[in-house]
């Protein structure tokens, strides 16, 4: 039996795991001649992730419209690289603080009583 919360929170994880690597990726390849950074828009991904979009591609990484593009065709800005990771980061980690204590708490709840009262 799935538990809704630890469903929703597994996707969240998975999301967020996804694009810490893209972030990764694009932050390593800041340097490389026409690299193009890519990340996952959050909500899409989600959607994709709990079956509630079943459109071909939904979740997947895209490239980004907005970046300004350099002489060398690398359209990497390592300071907003850097202010997508901590942000990123910090989501994941605060999901899988909730997640571990709701788990905790379900545990706790589930426990018998060694009193038997």
């Amino acid at each position: 039996m799935q538990i809704g919360f630890m469903n929703f929170y597994g996707a969240v994880l998975d999301v967020r795991d996804a694009r810490a690597g893209l972030i990764a990726d694009n932050i390593a390849n800041a340097d490389t001649p026409g690299f193009k950074a890519q990340d996952v828009p959050f909500d899409t991904a989600m959607a994709a992730q709990l079956g509630a979009d079943a459109t071909p591609g939904a979740g997947a990484a895209q490239y980004r419209a907005d970046a300004t593009v350099g002489l060398n065709g690398n359209d990497v800005d390592l300071d907003s690289e850097r202010v997508e990771a901590a942000a990123n980061g910090e989501a994941m980690q605060g999901a899988a603080v909730f997640l571990r204590q709701s788990t905790s708490d379900l545990v706790t709840a589930l426990r018998p009583n060694p009193s038997g009262v």
